[in-house]
């Protein structure tokens, strides 16, 4: 992040740990909190990373709104939201789990888009998805999936079949409510599926 110097952990040469981004560097602060409060979160619970120190900007030029949103004191120290919903293990390792912008409320339930997408990629017919949510003035956001079925699936298969697959895999919350086919989605540079273009595609809709 440029909000970091660029960086704010590193993985230790000599102790790597498979799917971890490093504990932090030198004078470097990291914590877990709350991803809709202030309260620290204990070792294993997934919250929004903040990070503090000297390689951490003290606030953007000429711009308080994006400083009230991003930059917040804890106990008379100042700490950088970044956005990330991450855990740490018991050695001090940080593990990222997804984006904050990524969570979606439904009925004041919050739903991982990535625990829905999980599910969805357990289907042996569903070659790829992406799960956003859609604003809807009564419940918040419903829970939306974007398939893109097996070529030899494509027909076959209902949106109500993988509604009721899911019914039997997650919490009612989490159930996504519409499910539209797809015979590609947007992509990221890195390869992985754009949520930021299909919740703007949600958002216009």
């Amino acid at each position: 992040m440029t909000e970091t110097t660029a960086v704010s952990h590193s993985t230790p040469l000599d102790r790597p740990k498979r799917g971890s981004f490093g504990v932090p560097l030198p004078n470097v602060k990291a914590a877990i909190i709350e991803h809709e409060g202030t309260d620290f979160l204990p070792v294993g619970e997934v919250g929004e990373l903040i990070l503090s120190g000297p390689n951490i900007m003290q606030g953007y030029w000429k711009r308080p709104d994006s400083n009230q949103e991003s930059m917040l004191t804890i106990d008379g120290e100042l700490w950088l939201r970044t956005g990330d919903l991450v855990s740490m293990d018991e050695e001090g390792y940080f593990h990222f789990f997804d984006r904050k912008r990524d969570l979606i409320k439904y009925k004041g339930y919050s739903v991982f888009a990535r625990h829905v997408e999980e599910v969805l990629y357990q289907h042996p017919k569903i070659k790829a998805a992406g799960v956003v949510g859609v604003p809807d003035p009564k419940v918040g956001n419903l829970i939306k999936a974007y398939v893109v079925l097996e070529s030899e699936a494509r027909g076959q298969i209902s949106e109500e079949e993988i509604i009721e697959f899911c019914k039997e895999k997650l919490a009612h919350y989490k159930v996504p409510k519409i499910v539209e086919f797809r015979g590609e989605l947007p992509k990221t540079d890195v390869g992985k599926v754009s949520r930021r273009e299909l919740r703007e595609e949600g958002e216009e809709a």
